[in-house]
This record gives structure tokens, sequence and C-alpha cells, in this order.
């Protein structure tokens, strides 16, 4: 590994905020590529590997955030050897985490250490304890959508922040993800096929052109899902694009109540009803 890469401990306990301010100390650092559980974000986005918060239990969690499995820090190694960062900061719960991370991928010994009270006041923290206790929220310092993906089905929110550190910098946007992940004691939660099938019939109430949903078939994979619907079009309507409208609405209306990483909607159209013929 390249011994002249800098390398910045952020650091504090589960549940202070460190991921929430990561990019604020990353910026003030000069440093582009952040590591924090066990995922390298550069620029707002992930570039290799996939979060700890995935994991089924807190000790696996733990060791994913260490790189202690197989194949996980050669991986991360190659990330880093492949984008040749300057600088690195790494987000810790102890200056032992940081330490253990940095050995495990083979990195130059930490230069400077950041302390979560350095750049966050007690009421800060203690508010982020709160909502970690009382909702099992995590953050991890990259948009939504770099990590709907790795997380289809949890509950992700996105979080964005105005950056502003006074008259002679420039003012920044950085947005987050909050997730909620599985072995949070807040317990899990699972959404039923026939669920999926009410939003998709709900989400065709109100397009013209739709005369009734026929059958809705849900294929689930471990990065999303892929949404098979057959319709009866009413006669009159330009059809294609009555069937454009329905993927658009079915897949933003799974996206917004689910949080399900729709993988692709694909409709058949099975039948034509015109008005008048074999109505009751």
């Amino acid at each position: 590994m390249e011994n002249d890469i800098r390398i910045v401990a952020f650091i504090g306990p589960s549940g202070t905020g460190k991921s929430h301010r990561a990019q604020m100390v990353a910026k003030s650092k000069n440093i582009s590529y952040i590591i924090d559980d066990a995922i390298l974000i550069h620029d707002n986005r992930v570039v290799a590997g996939t979060s700890a918060k995935r994991a089924n239990t807190k000790i696996e969690s733990v060791k994913r955030a260490l790189f202690s499995f197989d194949g996980q820090a050669e991986e991360m190694k190659e990330a880093i050897k492949e984008k040749k960062p300057d600088a690195i900061l790494i987000l810790g719960t102890s200056d032992d985490m940081v330490d253990k991370i940095v050995k495990n991928l083979e990195l130059p010994p930490v230069s400077e250490r950041v302390y979560i009270q350095d750049v966050s006041s007690p009421q800060e923290m203690e508010l982020a304890r709160s909502i970690r206790m009382s909702e099992g929220k995590h953050v991890i310092p990259v948009p939504t959508f770099e990590i709907k993906k790795d997380f289809s089905g949890y509950l992700l929110d996105p979080l964005q922040i105005f950056k502003w550190k006074g008259r002679g910098t420039t003012p920044y946007m950085t947005e987050k993800s909050i997730i909620r992940p599985t072995f949070s004691y807040l317990g899990k939660y699972i959404i039923s096929d026939n669920v999926l099938r009410s939003i998709v019939e709900y989400a065709s109430k109100d397009i013209e052109g739709i005369y009734k949903i026929q059958k809705t078939k849900i294929e689930n994979y471990p990065d999303g899902l892929i949404v098979y619907i057959e319709v009866v079009l009413e006669y009159g309507h330009n059809l294609p694009d009555v069937m454009k409208l329905l993927k658009e609405k079915a897949k933003k209306d799974i996206d917004r109540l689910t949080a399900m990483n729709v993988l692709d909607i694909q409709i058949t159209a099975k039948g034509l009803h015109i008005s008048g013929e074999n109505d009751d």
C-alpha cells in the first residue's frame, strides 16, 4: 500500500453524529475520500465496499467495519490502490478501532486525530444519541440513490444539509442517507407481495386509459425487485403513453411507500375494453 497517503482519524462513540459530520470534517481537512462503516466514499459517491450496517447482528457489523472478513480488506486495498487518494478520513468509535482499520488495510499510521467533541457540542451529541436510541436511525454520508441498491427494503430517508463557513468561503450542499439497519432492536418489517399489488392497483386508479389491472407478479432479488403487470386498456387512448405513465407512477409509489429498489417494471397489455361492450 502507498505510504504517502495522509490518514486522518475522526473518532467518537457510536451514535454521537460522526457520519453526520464526516463531509464537513473531510472538507475542512482538504480530504475527498472517507472510510465509514466499511465503505469508501469519494465526492458523495460509494466507490468500494458494502456498508457494515447491512449486517444481521451488531457483532457482524463491527467485524465488517474493521475489514475482518475474508476478501473484504483485499477488495478495499485494491480500490485504494486504483483511486490513489492523497488523503483518507477514517471514522471509528475509538482510537483502537481506527488503528485496527489502518493495520488491516495496510495504510500509513494516523497523522492526525479529530474527536467528535472537537466539532460537536454536548447538546448536539446528546440529540444524536437520543435519535439513535429512540428511532434506531443511522447516517451514511452519501446520497440515498448511491446506496439504494445495497439497502433495498430498508428505511431510507435523504437528509440534505446546506453548509457555509462564513464570508470568503464557498457554500456547499451535502446529502446523506439515514437508514435503520437490520440489527436495530426496534425490529424489522416485511412488506408482502399483496401490499405491492395493492400499490400498483392504486397507482392505476387515476390514469385514463386503464380499464383494470388483471395480474401483478413480483420477483424479488437481493438488490431489488422486478414487477410484472398485466393490464386491460381502454379503447381510444394512446396505449404506449398509458403504459408508460403507469410504469412511472407505479415505480414512484412503490419507491415512496416501501423504500424497495425497483429494478424494472414490465407491463403487458392483455386486452382492450370498448365502452358499451360486455358492460354489466
